[in-house]
């Protein structure tokens, strides 16, 4: 008895993981599930039993760490979004040139394609653009990084890298703007997401595309004419 138990405390052995470290694993297994299915089937034809399934778990083991299928959509959406929206900043915060700090943010958001397409899937789709995704606080967690992009522009303007006449937040949801429709070719099954170089090439063009617009636009020589309004009267002929 002695020997084992010393044996058991032998230093270097493994411990048990703890109860809040199995809940935390049976957690992500649950969310790794909901993505595979969300991105299957829809938020509307994915079914509480059918992430369970797709887990591993039992179908009352969900409930236990999700009230509803709302809820797991958000916390799919939340764990992904942070993860994105951090190597994003960590692009924004560099000194670099904004050319330079433009290609690290499309790099970061194509090379997340690359590694999860399934998660990228369900949060352009699921959450970006379905009514499904009104569950999901998306207006608070697009606002950050639109902010952050925004800052971005407004310094390069200053250090004179980009058109001081540019409103630097048009520019920032311009460029994530971008960055969906680009990944959304891939989303949509208009380009093949198995091939490497194909996502490396959308990649080049969206950040090469955007940059050219960038710094090559100029301000407007004569203002545009507002438009007729429609209810101004008509001037009648003279007879």
């Amino acid at each position: 008895m002695a020997e084992k138990a010393q044996s058991a405390a032998k230093p270097g052995a493994k411990k048990p993981p703890s109860r809040a470290e199995r809940e935390a694993d049976r957690r992500r297994v649950i969310l790794r599930a909901a993505v595979e299915v969300f991105s299957r089937k829809g938020y509307h034809g994915c079914r509480i039993q059918d992430v369970a399934k797709e887990a591993g778990v039992a179908y009352g083991l969900v409930y236990h760490y999700f009230k509803n299928k709302d809820e797991l959509l958000e916390s799919v959406f939340a764990s992904g979004w942070q993860n994105f929206l951090g190597r994003v900043q960590a692009e924004i915060a560099t000194d670099q040139h904004v050319a330079d700090r433009v290609r690290g943010v499309v790099h970061v958001a194509f090379e997340a394609y690359r590694r999860d397409p399934r998660g990228v899937k369900v949060l352009i789709l699921e959450v970006g653009r379905s009514p499904a995704g009104g569950a999901v606080n998306r207006g608070g967690a697009f606002s950050s990084v639109i902010i952050a992009a925004s800052q971005m522009f407004t310094e390069a303007q200053r250090r004179g890298e980009i058109p001081t006449h540019l409103e630097p937040t048009l520019c920032a949801t311009m460029l994530f703007g971008s960055i969906e429709m680009g990944l959304t070719s891939f989303v949509m099954g208009l380009l093949d997401k198995r091939d490497d170089e194909a996502i490396d090439r959308a990649r080049d063009q969206v950040a090469e595309h955007f940059l050219n617009g960038l710094t090559g636009a100029r301000p407007r020589a004569t203002p545009i004419p507002p438009p007729v309004s429609a209810s101004r009267p008509r001037s009648r002929p003279t007879s």
